[in-house]
C-alpha cells in the first residue's frame, strides 16, 4: 500500500511556503468528477487551501472548491486523516483573499451573537 504524503507541521517548513496563509472559517463545497462534498474551509493562500474533508480523496484528484464567491479549480496535494491540502490552478488575487477572511470573520461574529 502506498504512503499518502503528509503535510509537515513544523515552523522551518512554514517559513518555506511560497504564499502566507490566513485562518479562515468557512464552508465550502469540493467537487471531484461528478460528487460534490461538503467541506470546510480552513485556511487559504494564493497558491491553496485546507480543509476539512469526509471524503477520502487520493492525493493527485483534480477538484473545484466553490465557497460563494470563490471558484477554483485545483489538485489535491496531501491528505492527513479529515485533512486536504489543494494547490489552486491559477492563484487567487488578495483582494478575493481578503473578500473571503472578511466573510470569514463575519460569520464568526454572526454565530457569536447566536450564542
Amino acid at each position: 500500500m502506498a504512503t499518502v504524503p503528509t503535510p509537515p507541521d513544523d515552523a522551518a517548513f512554514a517559513e518555506r511556503r511560497a504564499y502566507p496563509r490566513a485562518e479562515v472559517a468557512l464552508p465550502a463545497l469540493l467537487q471531484a468528477g461528478r460528487d460534490r462534498h461538503a467541506v470546510q474551509l480552513l485556511d487559504l493562500s494564493a497558491g491553496g487551501a485546507k480543509l476539512d474533508c469526509l471524503v477520502p480523496l487520493a492525493v493527485g484528484t483534480a477538484v473545484t472548491l466553490d465557497c460563494g464567491t470563490l471558484a477554483r479549480t485545483a489538485v489535491v496535494r496531501w491528505r492527513n486523516a479529515n485533512l486536504v491540502g489543494v494547490c489552486f490552478d491559477s492563484e487567487l488575487e488578495a483582494r478575493e483573499i481578503s473578500a473571503l477572511i472578511d466573510r470569514s470573520n463575519a460569520l464568526t461574529a454572526w454565530r457569536k451573537t447566536r450564542e
